[in-house]
């Protein structure tokens, strides 16, 4: 299940000690959100892990709108770099 977290953590870390920045919280949501809705397509009556992919989804969103109105030029280079918004 687990996508490698450090793997995403070097990707898109700022500076070397940082792992908790708003890119990096984003691209692990979106490797988690990305993992349940393929289970969700073999599971389509799974409504406990729905809901757990809906309150990622809203997490995800908040996040987003957060780095939008903070850094504009980075929102527009993270979205293309996971495929968002497509």
């Amino acid at each position: 299940m687990e996508v490698n977290k450090q793997e995403l953590v070097k990707e898109y870390q700022i500076h070397d000690n940082d792992s908790g920045s708003t890119e990096v919280q984003i691209a692990i949501l979106t490797a988690r959100i990305r993992h349940l809705t393929e289970h969700l397509k073999k599971h389509p009556k799974d409504f406990h892990t729905r809901r757990g992919l809906l309150k990622l989804v809203g997490r995800r969103r908040k996040m987003l709108r957060y780095i939008k109105t903070k850094k504009p030029e980075v929102y527009l280079e993270l979205i293309n770099k996971l495929g968002l918004r497509g």
